[in-house]
């Protein structure tokens, strides 16, 4: 069994928080155990919790056609939450939630080790970004120990504010050339240099 799966069937038996009893079904997260880039989420919604897979409702279609327009599919790519159960009503996410899952997310960033995370809405962007708006620094790449780091809004907010599509359009076609622009950084730099660059 592999790395990320053993951590799947680890994360399915948590009763860490609340929230062990009102999901129907934990979602670990799913892709590929070395993929360059790590897409994170906040927490599984309705269709989620009914399939104990990431990012199937709407919004998940919405990322699979983002992942399309720059040549890639789901399957090239490892995709994840922040929190790995549903909270009820879809409501937002409770800080002793993410505090409960914090180190399941972690781990899997340790088994990956992409070269690129996305983070998907605010609440992923704070794990990385703490008090940093996601309008104010939406697109804008950051590399840290050789890693990029890349804030995006959530594509449920593109549903729900379809002005929204065109920015996210936008950011995710930058992805390319940024995990390009990093490849060569990384031919020139040093990695303590590469934590302290900022990529735009």
């Amino acid at each position: 069994m592999s790395e990320t799966r053993e951590l799947s069937a680890e994360i399915a038996q948590c009763q860490a928080c609340s929230l062990a009893i009102t999901r129907l079904k934990v979602v670990p997260g799913e892709g590929r155990e070395d993929a360059d880039i790590l897409f994170i989420g906040e927490a599984p919604g309705w269709h989620e919790n009914q399939q104990g897979r990431p990012f199937v409702g709407p919004a998940g279609q919405l990322l699979d056609d983002l992942l399309v327009s720059i040549g890639l599919n789901r399957s090239e790519v490892y995709i994840a939450n922040v929190i790995k159960c549903r909270p009820p009503n879809n409501r937002d996410p409770l800080p002793a939630e993410i505090e409960a899952c914090a180190h399941f997310l972690d781990r899997q960033i340790t088994i990956i080790q992409p070269r690129m995370i996305v983070t998907l809405g605010r609440y992923s962007m704070g794990k990385f970004f703490p008090g940093e708006s996601i309008s104010r620094i939406h697109g804008v790449a950051r590399a840290r120990g050789g890693v990029l780091l890349f804030p995006m809004y959530h594509p449920a907010a593109a549903l729900h504010q379809p002005s929204l599509r065109k920015i996210l359009e936008t950011d995710m076609a930058k992805i390319p050339s940024l995990l390009t622009k990093l490849t060569d950084v990384g031919k020139t730099e040093e990695k303590e240099d590469i934590t302290q660059l900022t990529l735009f």
